[in-house]
């Protein structure tokens, strides 16, 4: 009796364990299989990314900047909308920087903030996917 009761708690015992392994073995597996997968591949990026030309416009504080944009979509199809609405985003861009000074673009915290704004207003524009990062690929301050 005593000998049939000790074999039960630790079978028990080794279930548990064992199960516990396999739930670990599990989430780990799918913890990994999600970031794998969430890198993407360089050509794809680039495939799904427009560039927009340098613009030259002024700033609020009476200078002027040329910048330049690289913008990644989510899509090719919505790297082709964002084509077609160029006129659009350097009327955004041009609109955001009216209202920045020099000291608000040298900064790090500065030129994030302007990727930003730009992001979530261009987004607002887009139909057949996002924008998923905006690029300042080109920043003169005169």
């Amino acid at each position: 009796m005593k000998n049939n009761k000790l074999l039960s708690i630790m079978l028990i015992i080794l279930v548990s364990i064992t199960l516990i392994g396999v739930v670990a073995f599990v989430v780990m597996t799918q913890l990994n299989k999600g970031t794998a997968s969430s890198v993407q591949n360089i050509d794809d990026i680039v495939a799904e990314s427009v560039d927009m030309e340098e613009i030259t416009t002024n700033i609020a504080d009476d200078n002027y900047v040329k910048i330049a944009l690289k913008i990644q979509t989510s899509s090719k199809d919505a790297a082709a909308e964002l084509t077609k609405r160029d006129f659009q985003v350097k009327s955004i861009l041009i609109g955001e920087l009216s209202e920045m000074s020099r000291a608000d673009l040298e900064g790090k915290k500065g030129k994030e903030m302007l990727e930003n704004t730009l992001k979530m207003k261009i987004n607002e524009l887009m139909q057949d996917g996002e924008v998923q990062q905006v690029y300042i690929t080109s920043l003169i301050i005169q």
